[in-house]
């Protein structure tokens, strides 16, 4: 009787573990993406699970009997897994928006592209600024900052110890308004270029009213669009450096407050 307790025990443990990583998992950048197939997100899921099992299984107690008991846990696991996956998640969509931002200014929105990953149409910038943004975040071990933070997730919040305060709503709230200042920061060479290249042709415009402004125009601002969305792209690079440096700290602050 102990040996079958112990075994429908450990069958807890390995569904509550992957409950969490998957829902962590579907919200992760590139991981939420269309593009991968559901069964390949669920064999991944599946393969952490098993990974974390022996490390994360003797950090969890016991587990409720009742049947609305158990419903209660899971809904907790995924609330935790939408708040630590939407907390990465955010930087990736304000770097996606500082994309979106430098295509209009640059005249690509007119070149819009079906996004594969969002399913969504999208600039070409866009596109371009989302994936850079990714392989930085990869090149910097970023994804190891998060295998760390899920596998420390099951000693710091134990199951039902869910605490949905004021600061964690506070601390999503500043972290979605940092998405647009992230997206204003990091496309403002670009938007600044690009003002001051329409300026100029406003004021060639009223010297020169014969000339077809829409004709020489039009390619100046798509080459000094480019160039200076390269400049942008060097300060996102600075961003992704800073903001992978406090990763850590920052889903580690955000447990401790959904832990109460």
């Amino acid at each position: 009787m102990d040996l079958i307790n112990l075994q429908y025990h450990e069958i807890k443990v390995f569904l509550f573990i992957l409950v969490r990583v998957g829902v962590i998992l579907f919200l992760l950048p590139f991981f939420n993406s269309r593009v991968i197939p559901v069964l390949t997100k669920a064999a991944l899921a599946l393969i952490l699970t098993v990974l974390l099992f022996p490390v994360s299984g003797r950090h969890i107690g016991s587990f409720p009997d009742t049947l609305w008991g158990i419903f209660g846990l899971i809904a907790g696991e995924l609330i935790i897994g939408m708040i630590l996956g939407l907390l990465v998640q955010m930087i990736f969509e304000g770097i996606r928006m500082m994309g979106q931002l430098a295509g209009i200014e640059t005249g690509f929105s007119i070149a819009n592209v079906l996004d594969p990953q969002s399913g969504a149409q999208s600039s070409i910038l866009s596109n371009m600024a989302y994936l850079i943004a990714l392989v930085l975040f990869l090149i910097l071990n970023g994804h190891h900052i998060l295998l760390n933070a899920i596998r420390e997730s099951f000693a710091i919040i134990q199951p039902g110890s869910v605490n949905l305060s004021k600061q964690v709503f506070n601390v999503l709230l500043k972290s979605s308004g940092d998405m647009f200042v992230i997206a204003i920061q990091i496309s403002a060479p670009v938007i600044a270029a690009i003002l001051f290249v329409q300026v100029a042709f406003g004021l060639i415009t009223r010297l020169i009213p014969q000339m077809n402004v829409m004709i020489v125009a039009f390619p100046i601002q798509i080459v000094t669009g480019l160039l200076f969305f390269g400049i942008s792209l060097g300060v996102m690079l600075q961003f992704m450096e800073r903001y992978v440096g406090g990763l850590d700290r920052q889903l580690m602050n955000m447990m401790a407050l959904i832990k109460g």
